[in-house]
């Protein structure tokens, strides 16, 4: 095998030739590309850069090749980003399904799952929701109620999700449904995939405080999930879709973005923010301490992540993963906050003058924060399985 000298050398002149200029900026939300034709990224150079690096499977570095991945082992995945990073290169590809139910499929699926479902998601042709929460089912996610009935050959999927995020851009879903409805409530659910573009899915946006609708309630009746799409075995969906939950609290998949700021690149301001703060004629010893500390907090966050990497033993995340979560959102609202505080009214704007882009577009974020702590998982969640999982404290 190449040693890892020669791969830096030949990865590091590739991407610099095939990087293209305009992917080696800050990324523009409207610009990212996350899988699927619904959502189209508003920048070519996107999909030109998604095509180069989906050929030599660096959209999923660490995936087997025979997925579409790239085949890496920890030591050259974690070269790769490293160089990503010196050239400050975006990420070619995001979404839940690079991100979420590829890692789960590699665990769980079938061969005939993997090799239907992976190389699509890897070349950013398909776009995934995620079908977990209800309107009766939210931090106590096992007492879902969306029925999943046996026929024969299929399952009848009927019931609705909630807080399906970008549901109305998807073209797949991974759910948790129940196929016992007799059973323990954890033990009678499954892991099941289905299309969006099925008659019964009928997908409808809420609109947020923040003024956008990134989240969707999601109406199924009468969904049709042949066999095939069943992940792992019936009944036995609870630790898969756990498993799956690891993988995004992990936030792992975002160390192949050059960006330095990983997963909090949206939250970043224009201006680093001492010279923001400068700007607005905010720069008091107390202003000056949080800055410190909020960069502090930063800089631990991505490395305790990159150690991660680099002790995991088969590259898959654990209960650990739950740290992340709650660090990060916390540290988002911190940082939020932090703008805010450095604006002060100014960070109010919700429109027109005599707001910048800018602020307005931080006022949003900072309303959409207040979300965090609770999706993906809420706050309290976190810390009960760090106690339980990390720590081995008693119930």
């Amino acid at each position: 095998m190449q040693d890892l000298t020669d791969f830096r050398a030949d990865t590091r002149a590739w991407l610099q030739t095939n990087c293209p200029p305009s992917m080696r900026t800050r990324m523009v939300p409207e610009e990212a590309v996350n899988g699927g034709s619904k959502r189209r990224a508003t920048n070519p150079d996107a999909y030109l850069w998604l095509e180069r690096m989906a050929e030599r499977g660096w959209t999923a570095p660490t995936w087997p090749v025979e997925y579409g991945g790239g085949g890496l082992d920890k030591a050259r995945y974690l070269v790769l980003v490293e160089e990503l990073q010196r050239l400050q290169a975006r990420p070619p590809l995001g979404g839940m399904g690079v991100t979420m139910i590829g890692p789960t499929l590699l665990e769980y699926g079938t061969d005939e799952q993997k090799a239907r479902h992976l190389p699509p998601i890897a070349r950013g042709e398909l776009a995934w929701c995620q079908g977990y929460s209800e309107p009766g089912a939210g931090s106590d996610l096992a007492s879902l109620s969306t029925r999943a009935e046996d026929q024969g050959d299929h399952y009848l999927v009927n019931g609705s999700k909630i807080w399906t995020s970008g549901a109305q851009h998807a073209d797949w879903m991974f759910c948790l449904v129940r196929t016992d409805p007799k059973a323990p409530k954890h033990r009678g659910i499954s892991f099941v995939l289905f299309s969006m573009d099925d008659p019964g899915v009928e997908v409808r946006p809420i609109r947020l405080i923040d003024g956008y609708a990134p989240f969707c309630q999601t109406f199924l009746t009468n969904v049709r999930v042949p066999k095939s799409d069943l992940v792992h075995q019936e009944n036995a969906g609870w630790s898969v879709g756990k498993r799956l939950l690891q993988h995004e609290r992990s936030g792992l998949a975002a160390l192949t973005s050059g960006d330095t700021a990983g997963p909090l690149e949206r939250i970043q301001p224009e201006l680093p923010l001492p010279e923001l703060a400068r700007s607005y004629d905010a720069l008091d010893p107390a202003l000056r301490r949080r800055l410190i500390d909020s960069n502090m907090h930063k800089t631990a966050f991505m490395l305790t992540q990159r150690r991660t990497v680099q002790e995991a033993e088969n590259n898959a995340p654990g209960a650990a993963t739950s740290i992340f979560k709650f660090v990060e959102a916390n540290y988002v609202k911190e940082q939020l906050e932090l703008q805010l505080a450095i604006r002060g009214t100014r960070g109010l704007g919700w429109q027109g003058s005599p707001f910048s882009d800018e602020e307005i577009d931080k006022c949003r974020l900072w309303l959409e924060s207040k979300s965090i702590s609770i999706a993906g998982g809420s706050n309290e969640i976190q810390l009960n399985i760090i106690a339980k999982r990390v720590l081995g404290l008693p119930d």
